[in-house]
């Protein structure tokens, strides 16, 4: 802009307070000998020159370390200080890759000029975008030049000299979110990650094992070169993966199944040097284990002398003359040395007892004589397992034929089955229908013997209340007409005596019924009710153990005594008869209603 500064020191101590090198308007440092990672301030750290490629914000000001601020001059305004003992100012949560900041309070004479000269000291400005109201959003090209911008939020500006409201006005100065900032933040991120993602491919390639070279189509030099490397000791296994390819991919045909036999039978030679190659690594490796062995015991017997010092040391005649830490030491020792010496002598051990084993299975290898006897006890094995194997065959095929008779005769018993089983289904159905029937009968006489009863209490109380009228009507006469009197009451105890014969008439029926009946409770009938439709089914009868347990399962508390009582009493409805000789003598009980109906 190339506007000069009225106070340049002014900006210098803001600048210096920032920890940035201050810069006068031409673009000349003001303090050319001016070291950034020193300020004046303590507990403000430095701005790293690096950040605006990185993005990195500087870490914020601890709260107990007060930031001096003092008053800023410029050319059409000056910048005056908040309270310092006042909090700092609120803001909002940083968004992401922000470089926009909201400037509000400034005067309603402030103009865009006025803007640019206070924050443009934090950075480059891209955009202002001003408002009407006393506000505006002022773009930098960074997004450290953000935090530099916040450092001016509570001072207090005024334009020049004057006084006037309109002049002045106290800065706030706030995070902002834009959507050109999160656009460009989120690029940012993507180029990152396709960085990232370059970065670890290069890394997974530079790790990954080479990819084993092409194989080559066959044809007739190829093959002579194939043939040539298969002779060869170092080019075999080369040779050898390519021939694989080749049977793999079909190359044999007539035309070429010599050459691929001449191949296979110089592979086929190649046996007898890998097995001379095996035999010579088995020596080597025995002789290793025998110079192994060797050292081993060596070393066991230097660590049984070394322990034999020790226990000759733990003696008393040496014993004694040792300090605490010495014999403690000495002790220590010795327990050490005994553990590794018991670990080797075990090794020892073990690679003794592996070399028993190989010899005892040496040992039990067949040798060549036996081979006669083996070769006639395969052959009786052989004709034992044809035995076996014919047997085992005639018990399957009697199995089967065993199988088919039972699979016929499950189908007949329960085409049987589901046959008794609905005809005892609609038996059943008609019992429970004829004991439903009996239990409405049943609750309309119980409704009739109410009402009668009902019937007679209302006789009763009309009684009590004629009795009571002539009793007070004898009080009330004269002893003149005692004789009129007596007549008078004969014929009162004779209408009283009808009244009475009548009523007892009335009650004698319903109580001779109700003493007379067998079923005394509705539990009762439901009793007889499932008993019946029980007997019915088991036309056979039934014990009454049986006949209890069925009704238990309905209802725990029902007891035999209880039962046999209840059918006793009904002998119209059920009948008890012995059956057996003997000692397989029962007593079972038969429902008999049918008859009983007819009876009664």
């Amino acid at each position: 802009m190339g506007l000069p500064m009225s106070d340049p020191s002014a900006w210098a101590t803001a600048m210096n307070n920032l920890g940035m090198a201050p810069m006068g308007m031409t673009g000349q440092p003001l303090l050319p000998d001016f070291d950034p990672a020193l300020g004046m301030m303590t507990g403000i750290p430095p701005i790293n020159p690096m950040m605006p490629g990185l993005g990195i914000v500087p870490p914020p000001i601890p709260p107990d370390m007060p930031a001096v601020k003092e008053i800023i001059h410029c050319k059409s305004c000056t910048l005056f200080p908040p309270n310092p003992h006042l909090p700092p100012p609120a803001t909002r949560e940083r968004p992401p890759g922000c470089k926009t900041v909201f400037v509000g309070g400034l005067p309603e004479n402030g103009t865009e000029q006025i803007i640019m000269e206070v924050f443009e000291q934090c950075g480059e400005v891209i955009a202002i975008r001003k408002s009407k109201k006393n506000f505006c959003h002022i773009r930098f090209a960074e997004e450290f030049m953000v935090d530099k911008a916040l450092y001016l939020s509570g001072y207090r500006i005024r334009l020049g000299s004057s006084t006037d409201k309109k002049d002045t006005g106290r800065l706030h100065v706030d995070f902002a979110q834009a959507r050109d900032d999160l656009y460009e933040w989120e690029c940012k991120q993507r180029m990152l990650a396709r960085e990232e993602r370059h970065r670890r491919r290069l890394a997974e390639e530079r790790f990954r094992p080479p990819s084993p070279p092409p194989v080559v189509h066959y044809s007739d030099h190829e093959c002579s070169v194939v043939a040539e490397k298969l002779k060869d000791d170092t080019k075999f296994l080369e040779a050898i993966q390519t021939l694989l390819t080749w049977i793999e991919r079909g190359e044999v045909n007539r035309r070429t199944a010599n050459n691929f036999y001449s191949m296979i039978q110089s592979a086929n030679s190649h046996i007898r040097r890998l097995v001379n190659e095996k035999a010579a690594h088995e020596k080597e490796m025995e002789e290793a284990k025998e110079k192994f062995k060797l050292a081993l015991s060596g070393i066991l017997v230097q660590f049984e002398q070394i322990v034999a010092v020790y226990h000759s040391a733990s003696k008393q005649k040496a014993w004694d003359h040792f300090t605490k830490a010495q014999r403690k030491n000495i002790s220590v020792w010795c327990k050490q040395a005994e553990e590794i010496r018991n670990i080797h002598n075990d090794e020892l051990m073990g690679i003794r007892r592996e070399e028993e084993m190989e010899m005892s299975d040496e040992e039990i290898e067949d040798p060549s004589e036996m081979k006669e006897t083996e070769e006639s006890v395969l052959v009786s094995q052989v004709e034992a397992l044809k035995e076996e194997n014919d047997s085992l065959r005639w018990q399957l095929d009697a199995y089967r034929n065993e199988v088919e008779l039972l699979k016929q005769e499950q189908g007949k018993a329960s085409r049987d089955e589901d046959t008794t089983k609905e005809q005892q289904m609609k038996l059943l159905q008609q019992a429970l229908q004829g004991m439903q029937k009996h239990l409405l009968k049943v609750q309309e006489e119980y409704k009739k013997r109410e009402a009668e009863l009902e019937k007679v209490k209302e006789d009763k109380l009309k009684i009590e209340t004629l009795l009571e009228n002539l009793k007070e009507q004898q009080s009330m006469a004269d002893e003149e007409d005692k004789e009129g009197d007596a007549a008078d009451c004969q014929g009162n105890e004779s209408s009283m005596g009808r009244v009475c014969a009548c009523s007892q008439e009335k009650d004698c029926p319903v109580e001779k019924t109700l003493s007379n009946s067998p079923v005394k409770s509705e539990r009762e009938v439901l009793l007889v009710g499932i008993i019946s439709t029980f007997l019915h089914v088991h036309p056979f009868g039934a014990s009454i153990e049986y006949i209890c347990s069925y009704l238990q399962r309905l209802d725990s508390k029902i007891c035999t005594a209880e039962v046999e009582v209840l059918m006793t009493r009904l002998q119209n409805t059920f009948r008890q008869e012995l059956s057996g000789v003997g000692a397989s003598l029962e007593k079972r009980w038969k429902f008999c209603g049918f008859d009983g109906l007819k009876m009664t």
